[in-house]
């Protein structure tokens, strides 16, 4: 039997149901369903019934002892010469010594580093898949300014040979996200970035959909000719009337959730999404490069009481770091792209270390099929390119950058992020110490379960797409 065919049996046999995998998992509680009538309208309405749950389960796995590693714990501080537990798909103890259960794989981490499983809050892996020709190209619904009713996990294919890819460079969580072609494009998947046959086996359970927006150069560009919007007042116009539609809808289904008089409003599945977020339930991913239009954007979240809860690219968010800061909205930027169009022309390589300075929450996120594989590469970058202009940003702080900080941004900070006892066991091994161009992921750990290891070709996932494809299974990670 094939490897990889043998591993999905697996994950069939471990898959359970969305509540009863969140539970094992000890995930947050679950987000408000698009509507919430659907835990008082009967049973016979599609509002009531579960919206795409998750059916990922934890796979099994022997306890794990990483000792004699450097642990970068991305809480403050590293462990020389430390040891990590893992159990059960928890953290269990961190320190300098941690004793052993006799039934644990112990990995000799001299030499070695140790970090929290990587995060990218802005990727299209999945939707935008390899071979990337036009029967992949799922990530935009161009056909509406606004399209809040497309979800992403609906595009999403696993199969996509880039994930393995996405793995073996230490992520273990993405944010999937619609492209930015227009104004409101649709519902973020939070996924559990592990080898699945269908998305929802890889949806982390309980998390908060992201809502992705797009201001700027984009909607103007797709739209202009379309019927608009044309302009970026056009653009603002635009946001404004989707959300005060979303206002008298929100209304409606609060009141009759209330008291249950008469017949339940009628779905609008554009609706739903913006009324979610309007309740705070949905966390807004904006994307948005000029300063003065993050600012525009900040003033519309005010006017229908929502909070946006990162820019994405934000390529002049040093211009208002502090603005940002005070806002408590994150920025997910490049470490060193810019320049590819007008928006984009004014960018620096101290952006992340200058939001680090104003007390704000940068991170690094890919937006890219190969910058995923290399983000703790990406956080170096940006790291270094701080301390040269004299930003004294910590090796802590930049960790940061790739873990908890885009944990946050997509509302798993609790849960993921910092190896810390009681958190979800995502754990890299790291040849070296990852802020060198040199370092490799050794092992890749998700949820306590040895997903990758680069010296054994049985925790070398392939997807379907590449099987009887040459070079053999990780010879070229």
């Amino acid at each position: 039997m094939r490897p990889l065919l043998s591993l999905l049996l697996a994950v069939t046999g471990a898959c359970a149901s969305a509540g009863g995998s969140a539970r094992s998992s000890q995930a947050p509680a679950p987000a408000a369903p698009a509507a919430t009538a659907a835990a008082t309208t009967p049973e016979r309405e599609s509002a009531a019934r579960p919206q795409y749950p998750s059916t990922y389960a934890r796979h099994p796995n022997p306890p794990v002892l990483i000792r004699n590693a450097t642990i970068m714990t991305a809480t403050g501080h590293e462990i020389p010469n430390g040891s990590i537990l893992l159990k059960d798909g928890r953290i269990v103890a961190v320190g300098a010594k941690v004793e052993a259960p006799a039934d644990a794989v112990v990995v000799d981490g001299t030499g070695k580093y140790v970090t929290p499983g990587l995060i990218d809050d802005h990727s299209h892996l999945g939707v935008y898949a390899a071979p990337g020709t036009d029967a992949e190209s799922d990530g935009n619904e161009a056909t509406n300014p606004v399209t809040a009713e497309v979800w992403a996990e609906h595009s999403f294919w696993p199969q996509d040979p880039q994930i393995p890819l996405a793995i073996a460079g230490g992520i273990t969580t993405i944010q999937a996200l619609p492209g930015s072609a227009n104004l409101i494009g649709g519902r973020s998947a939070i996924l559990k970035l592990i080898p699945a046959r269908t998305v929802q086996e890889m949806k982390f359970p309980g998390a908060h959909y992201g809502l992705k927006m797009a201001c700027g150069e984009n909607p103007k560009r797709v739209y202009g000719r379309k019927g608009g919007p044309a302009t970026r007042m056009g653009n603002m116009a635009g946001y404004r009337a989707a959300f005060i539609l979303a206002e008298g809808y929100r209304r409606r289904w609060d009141a009759w959730n209330k008291d249950h008089k008469g017949d339940p409003p009628e779905r609008n599945l554009r609706l739903e999404s913006l009324a979610e977020v309007l309740r705070g339930n949905m966390y807004v991913q904006n994307h948005c490069y000029r300063a003065d239009e993050m600012a525009q954007m900040l003033d519309l979240a005010h006017e229908f009481g929502f909070k946006i809860r990162s820019f994405h690219h934000a390529v002049e968010s040093y211009k208002i770091a502090d603005l940002l800061a005070k806002e408590g909205t994150s920025v997910s930027v490049w470490a060193d792209w810019w320049g590819f169009k007008e928006e984009a022309m004014d960018g620096i390589q101290q952006n992340a270390a200058l939001n680090q300075q104003a007390g704000g929450r940068p991170l690094i996120h890919s937006d890219d099929p190969g910058g995923i594989q290399r983000l703790n590469q990406e956080a170096a970058k940006a790291m270094y390119a701080g301390q040269r202009s004299g930003i004294p940003i910590t090796r802590d702080q930049a960790l940061r950058w790739i873990t908890v900080n885009p944990a946050w941004t997509i509302g798993l900070d609790s849960v993921v992020g910092t190896l810390e006892p009681g958190k979800m066991a995502d754990v890299v091994v790291w040849s070296s110490d990852p802020f060198s161009v040199y370092s490799k992921a050794i092992q890749v750990y998700n949820d306590g379960w040895l997903v990758y290891d680069r010296n054994d070709p049985a925790h070398q996932p392939r997807t379907d797409f590449e099987l009887g494809q040459v070079p053999a299974p990780g010879s070229d990670r």
